[in-house]
């Protein structure tokens, strides 16, 4: 049984971030670049980045199978951006390999490049009332999701945070946002599929992930 521990993929990309986040919500959590690293973890998060070059890393690492089996075991994923191309079902625009973990199509870029980056707010009623602030840098676009997929907010009416199962994936970056309710979202998701035991330290555990999900920060 694994330990209610989230770890990060520290191959590329802005893996510190989403640890700092974790960080401020109590949550313990590993940065990994070695298979023998998941072991007692709960949770991994695929962080944004550069996803062919992260998908280069994965594969020299030989982290392509370790990441399925994590998930095949019980783990829970989240990626960000780069990291949801990689555990899409299909990536477009170039094409390329990815994990094929959730029934998502996604275009690579799909927002456009570097100058094309923006800031939005949507609604996300799993995470309470107040928008949510969404930061999209050379952003991929999902155009298409599967039946067992569940859209959680939109942004410019396409799906930009989705969830299958123990899967769920983000076309922004919450770690730059300076919200913390999709991380908590997670750490609830984790917390769920793993051995009843602290996730969040003991001060403040409720506190933190309750108010996640009214929408304070």
């Amino acid at each position: 049984m694994r330990e209610p521990r989230i770890g990060i993929l520290a191959l590329q990309g802005n893996y510190a971030e989403h640890q700092e986040v974790l960080d401020r919500l109590g949550v313990e959590s590993r940065l990994v670049q070695h298979a023998r690293e998941f072991e007692s973890l709960g949770g991994l998060i695929l962080p944004g980045g550069e996803s062919t070059t992260m998908l280069k890393l994965l594969i020299e690492e030989s982290l392509m199978n370790p990441v399925a089996a994590f998930h095949e075991d019980g783990g829970a994923l989240y990626g960000t951006c780069a990291g949801a191309i990689l555990l899409a079902r299909k990536a477009t625009s170039p094409s390329q390999a990815t994990l094929s973990l959730l029934d998502i199509s996604i275009e690579r870029n799909g927002y456009g490049r570097q100058a094309q980056s923006h800031i939005a707010r949507e609604p996300c009623q799993s995470l309470g009332t107040p928008p949510l602030e969404m930061v999209f840098i050379r952003a991929p676009i999902i155009r298409a999701v599967g039946k067992d997929v569940e859209v959680l907010a939109h942004h410019r009416g396409d799906p930009v945070f989705v969830r299958q199962g123990r899967v769920m994936a983000t076309t922004f970056h919450p770690e730059l946002s300076g919200d913390d309710r999709v991380h908590s979202f997670f750490a609830k998701q984790v917390l769920a599929s793993s051995p009843a035991q602290s996730l969040i330290s003991a001060a403040g555990r409720h506190r933190r992930l309750a108010t996640s999900f009214d929408g304070t920060t």
